[in-house]
């Protein structure tokens, strides 16, 4: 293994592999939407935090339609960040493994009949419209675009692991 390679911490790694692949490969110049989408890479590394969404007993919810009901459930911050996290869900399958999204989806009671990008959309769309108490959070904006360029970011992600070497 290349010693400088495996010192580069994997949120630098996405970030200059998303960024390649979003202005060379899809001609999408958007800095901020192309950061997003390589902070959701770094994020989702852990398992953890692909399902980090649970319910008010502490059930780990694993599918968009639980974690749907749970976010209308929720108020304020915490609903704004349960529809961003349908979001990231939705497109980190979706662009990566759509196999496995599509495996899940078959496999499921309820996400049976959902679209991921049609949830993923309406997720991202429905964070952005709550306004954020914490001056740092994610702009509306942004999660605007990921609302409106879903299918893009999808194209995006599965050209990231075309150049990862994964298909």
């Amino acid at each position: 293994m290349d010693p400088i390679r495996s010192q580069v911490p994997p949120v630098r790694f996405f970030a200059g592999l998303t960024e390649y692949v979003f202005e060379t490969r899809l001609g999408v110049v958007d800095p901020q939407l192309v950061d997003y989408v390589a902070e959701l890479l770094g994020r989702f590394i852990h398992n953890d935090v692909i399902y980090r969404l649970r319910n008010p007993v502490g059930k780990r919810l694993e599918e968009v339609a639980e974690m749907m009901l749970e976010a209308e459930a929720r108020i304020g911050d915490a609903r704004r960040e349960a529809h961003r996290h349908i979001g990231d869900f939705t497109l980190f399958w979706s662009g990566l493994y759509p196999e496995i999204a599509e495996v899940r989806r078959n496999r499921s009671r309820l996400d049976r009949f959902l679209d991921y990008n049609e949830q993923g959309k309406l997720a991202y769309s429905l964070a952005a419209e709550i306004p954020p108490s914490d001056e740092k959070a994610i702009d509306g904006s942004v999660l605007h675009r990921l609302s409106d360029e879903f299918e893009i970011c999808v194209e995006g992600l599965k050209a990231v692991k075309r150049e990862m070497g994964g298909e």
